[in-house]
């Protein structure tokens, strides 16, 4: 089933995450799909990008069902590999975004939870509906964000809200979000202003668009922004580890009260 929708008009590339019945929930298919679009758009002509998911919410993080798939592989494995430069796949899932050479605007609505609230932040300009929530949902599972969030949320926001949503996981709202630095703007059609802007941004010069975006990047230092991906998945592996720290996320997933030593 496809993941992950590509298309072109007037010289922006609409990237739209297809799994609508399901809140766009990230399972390994969904992922190796959204790095393969980044991957396309970036080989294209495009001159800016719109990221949206179809139905109630742009992405509701990872797909619950799929967990299983990554728990029995070797987190050294999946985890610690530098399979795409400097990140991991999961990594990868956001920072392709960042190394997309034009101008990427994402589109948020209902529930941006974990991965999916990590995907939005490799975007360059995150637009987003009032019904919007946001969450860095990983302490849920008893686990640490490990899809970039720690390379990209330090540049967004101050430390003691990065440190209030991940010690939480609490979602929060369209319009806190924007107050923190999580969210750009507000709009009623997130997916309508997205297109208008990527649209206004398509009709500046190519070359000093693309300029501006490497110029950024390289402002924003690219060489924390490695080390901060390997030093996400060396936490995340010595989480996934410990048998009893399985068991913690294994019981939060079922719905049932982990029990802590």
């Amino acid at each position: 089933m496809a993941r992950v929708a590509v298309d072109y008009k007037d010289h922006v590339a609409h990237v739209t995450l297809t799994r609508g019945d399901k809140m766009n929930a990230l399972d390994p298919e969904m992922m190796e799909a959204i790095v393969a679009a980044g991957e396309e758009v970036a080989a294209s002509k495009a001159r800016a990008v719109v990221l949206a998911g179809e139905g109630k919410s742009f992405c509701a993080g990872l797909d619950v069902a799929s967990f299983g798939q990554l728990a029995s592989r070797d987190p050294e494995e999946w985890l610690m590999g530098r399979s795409h430069g400097d990140a991991n796949l999961v990594q990868q899932v956001a920072m392709v975004w960042r190394k997309v050479p034009v101008p990427v605007v994402a589109a948020l609505q209902g529930a941006v939870y974990g991965g999916g609230l990590q995907l939005a932040l490799g975007a360059d300009i995150r637009i987003a509906q009032p019904d919007a929530k946001l969450a860095v949902m990983e302490m849920k599972w008893g686990l640490v964000p490990d899809m970039g969030g720690m390379a990209l949320l330090p540049g967004l926001v101050r430390s003691d809200v990065l440190r209030y949503l991940t010690y939480t996981a609490r979602p929060v709202g369209a319009e806190q979000a924007r107050d923190w630095g999580l969210v750009t703007m507000l709009a009623e059609d997130a997916l309508a202003e997205a297109r208008a802007l990527a649209e206004e941004i398509a009709g500046r010069s190519p070359s000093a668009i693309r300029a501006a975006k490497r110029l950024i990047g390289y402002a924003e230092g690219p060489v924390e922004t490695a080390q901060s991906l390997m030093e996400e998945s060396r936490e995340q592996v010595a989480l996934i580890g410990k048998p009893d720290q399985m068991e913690v996320v294994a019981a939060q997933m079922q719905g049932r009260k982990p029990v802590f030593d």
